[in-house]
């Protein structure tokens, strides 16, 4: 029982997603000779031409040169301070050169050769080795029309939802074009990434969002087109059209682009489902607040899920936007919506309580722009009404206070409630108090969070995000609820469930699981296969290892369409280390560690394996590697406990157990466990008390923590409670024949016989103690018997 936890060490086996900024399209790989390039359209599409070229779309990168600085006429910056140093842009003739300077010094000149955007900011890009393009600590403010420190721009999270969070340095690979702005910025683009040297040699066909990324290669257009004799018929088009795209492929394209997402597969083409190519993040990230606003990135698709409007018509992106980017409403921006809502326009005062002005829209009320750091960015896309309970609960935005900025929140709720149909707030707030509960591992409601999800009513979103936050509830019981949302209609949901099983080693999620891996939709079938692969192989027969070898696959190339994503390699080791193969875990969590050394997952679980091949020496490195990115990380300082404490270094172990439990005192029962076991070896009795509670508060059903803290209450002169809390463990877990013996050697001790072999007697009597045992038990009784 004195032992410590022998490698009961903590395996960080959640599958992580890309951590990019920026949304990524995917890597395309078709032949450059495919692609004409849009030049090859003005010939016979001169209009659209004209009014593509000068889109944001089109515009989505440029290259900085005399042109750009004619037509944009951007101000040279003042000294801005980013990490401690001084960063100044200057405009020269046709060129654009940032400075760092540590104070008088000048430390650094950079050439700009790139710009991004302009909508509402403008990023620039300038070269860096291994072929990167890296973002410059500075961006422009379009509508504010100042500079501004662009990596503390990308800090979201103030109060209370990440109060530690902290801007990234601007070095950071997060920041490079390559390696996450790329491909919304520019059209057929191949990274042409080289693993062995951690080097891009990126190329495309041209900058800018162009004809071909909605419609795809047209070269086989230009040819039929060129080759017909006059008055002659195409036989084919030759490219995508995309007039007779439906409105889930409409929106379905847009999103490649306008979501937070993961692609699967390393290419897309539009007209293709979405979940097909890409999965997508949802509220379960704190990137969304509770309720579902998020916190004023361009993460549009996961809003636009929420829209009723969307789900109760054919309304789609390309309804209000051009396929340029333009917004086809924006002199007259309710006639988006009278479509649907025509007599608004005779209730427009009652309807919103406030009187008709040229000024209110109902965009004003369903579209407010989420300002994001001081610069506003998108829409929102959910078309929801104002709900100011929501600011009060979560700290989310609503329109009524960014209008109303001199009010508070209380003061909207009041009037909203007021109104006749005042109660339009309440379902929103009843899922997002359980989202917000979920987030913060409080299960208090768990009955309620499995009947919002079997609920077919239950928004997909909603839903889904649930089942992801699900994961981290640790009981069993779940299972149920995931296997009937694989029958879900909506393919993400059926995916998240799909994962969510993973680790639950039943027969009936086996076949639910099987099922899944022969579902429709790409993503719910690699998400099948990830969690069935947890199962043994020897669980199948030939012809269902068929079906999951299927599966596989595709899971495996969804890990390996992006080799420059360390997120990627991190995957493909939990793959490996669930097929049993250390080695190759071991060189994939290596790889990921390598190209991206901030990510501390691959370096924790690779010391896991390195330990259990033997080979502590590495397990430790690894394991100091993480503590110096992050000292208080609570898995490294758990798991190098352990590994010193095994190693017979019990000073330093103690050490690093406490870091682990101060990061997390309310829930870090194995760190607080070991520790009792050490400051008890010490003689601190009390200590060991201590600890031993904080073990069994956390995990009360655990019997070996209630045994650890009864045997230090015998050791700290507490008998009667350890007698109390060693009857509670026998009441709760009957089988658990440790506690019974432990309490009977009390009796002993004390020379109490009758009550030593009434407890022996007892445990002989119950159901399902094996024949070992019993007659083991029944030895001790008949020595008892014999003694008495």
């Amino acid at each position: 029982m004195r032992k410590l936890n022998s490698i009961k060490w903590v395996l960080l086996l959640g599958i992580v997603v890309s951590l990019f900024s920026c949304k990524q399209r995917s890597n395309n790989t078709m032949e450059d000779s495919d692609f004409m390039g849009s030049q090859s359209c003005m010939e016979c599409h001169q209009r659209f031409y004209d009014l593509w070229s000068p889109s944001y779309h089109a515009q989505a990168m440029m290259p900085v040169n005399a042109a750009f600085m004619a037509k944009h006429q951007l101000p040279d910056s003042k000294p801005i301070n980013v990490e401690g140093k001084m960063f100044q842009v200057e405009f020269k003739d046709s060129t654009m050169v940032m400075y760092e300077r540590n104070g008088d010094d000048l430390v650094a000149t950079y050439d700009v050769i790139w710009a991004m955007g302009g909508h509402n900011v403008y990023c620039f890009l300038t070269p860096f080795e291994k072929g990167r393009l890296q973002n410059i600590p500075l961006a422009y403010d379009a509508n504010a029309k100042t500079w501004f420190n662009y990596p503390e721009a990308g800090v979201r999270h103030f109060g209370t939802e990440y109060p530690d969070d902290e801007a990234l340095p601007w070095k950071d690979d997060q920041f490079a074009f390559n390696t996450g702005c790329y491909s919304c910025h520019i059209s057929q683009l191949s990274t042409n990434f080289d693993l062995e040297t951690d080097t891009y040699h990126t190329t495309w066909k041209e900058p800018g969002i162009n004809c071909e990324t909605c419609h795809g290669p047209a070269g086989e257009h230009v040819r039929i087109y060129k080759n017909l004799k006059e008055g002659e018929k195409a036989p084919k088009l030759g490219l995508i059209s995309t007039k007779v795209f439906t409105q889930q492929q409409n929106n379905d394209a847009c999103s490649t682009c306008h979501s937070k997402m993961q692609p699967i597969t390393p290419s897309y083409m539009p007209g293709d489902k979405f979940f097909d190519n890409y999965n997508l993040t949802t509220l379960e990230d704190r990137d969304f607040y509770p309720d579902g606003r998020d916190l004023g990135e361009n993460y549009t698709l996961t809003g636009w899920m929420l829209n009723t409007c969307a789900e109760n018509s054919e309304l789609h992106c390309v309804s209000c936007h051009t396929s340029s980017g333009r917004d086809r409403f924006k002199d007259d921006p309710n006639q988006a919506c009278l479509k649907c809502h025509g007599k608004r326009n005779d209730d427009l005062a009652e309807h919103t309580g406030h009187p008709a002005s040229a000024g209110l829209t109902c965009l004003s009320c369903h579209m407010p722009k989420r300002e994001f750091v001081g610069h506003f960015l998108r829409s929102d896309h959910s078309f929801r009404p104002p709900m100011p309970e929501a600011t009060i609960k979560f700290g989310s935005p609503n329109a009524c206070n960014q209008c109303h900025k001199d009010k508070s929140p209380e003061w909207a709720n009041k009037i909203v409630k007021a109104r006749s149909n005042g109660n339009y707030q309440e379902e929103t707030l009843r899922w997002a108090q359980l989202i917000k509960e979920a987030r913060d591992l409080e299960w208090k409601n768990v009955d309620k969070m499995f009947a919002l999800v079997r609920n077919p009513e239950t928004d997909d979103v909603v839903a889904n995000s649930m089942i992801r936050l699900l994961n981290n509830y640790p009981d069993a019981s779940k299972a149920e609820v995931l296997i009937d949302a694989l029958n879900n209609k909506s393919e993400l949901v059926r995916s998240s469930a799909a994962y969510a099983l993973g680790g639950i080693l039943t027969d009936t999620v086996k076949e639910a699981l099987l099922k899944a891996c022969q579902d429709d939709i790409r993503l719910v079938r690699i998400q099948a296969a990830n969690a069935i692969l947890t199962f043994p192989e020897d669980d199948f027969t030939a012809e269902q290892k068929t079906i999951i070898a299927g599966a596989e696959k595709e899971y495996v190339t969804s890990m390996t369409s992006r080799p420059d994503n360390w997120s990627n390699h991190y995957n493909l080791g939990l793959y490996h280390q669930n097929k049993g193969d250390a080695q190759a875990a071991l060189g994939a969590y290596e790889t990921a560690a390598r190209l991206y050394p901030e990510s501390v997952l691959p370096l924790i679980n690779s010391s896991v394996l390195y330990s259990y091949i033997g080979n502590p020496e590495k397990a430790e490195e690894n394991l100091k590697k993480v503590l110096d990115y992050e000292p208080g990380n609570e898995a490294a300082n758990l798991n190098l406990g352990l590994l010193l404490a095994e190693q017979g270094r019990m000073d330093e172990a103690e050490k690093a157990l406490k870091a682990a439990l101060d990061a997390n005192p309310d829930d870090q029962p194995v760190a607080a466990k070991n520790l009792s076991v050490i400051v008890g070896q010490k003689g601190d009795f009390a200590g060991a008390v201590k600890y031993a509670e904080l073990a069994l508060k956390a995990r009360p059903d655990n019997p070996e923590y209630a045994y650890t803290l009864a045997f230090y209450q015998v050791q700290n002169g507490q008998k009667t409670k350890a007698i109390n809390t060693l009857n509670k463990v026998i009441d709760s877990h009957p089988l658990y024949l440790d506690a019974r013996q432990f309490l009977a050697d009390i009796y002993l001790r004390d020379g109490n016989r009758n009550m030593a072999l009434k407890l022996y007697q007892d445990a002989l009597k119950l159901e399902g103690i094996g024949e070992q045992n019993k007659a083991a038990l029944q030895q001790v009784i008949t020595a008892l018997q014999q003694s008495m």
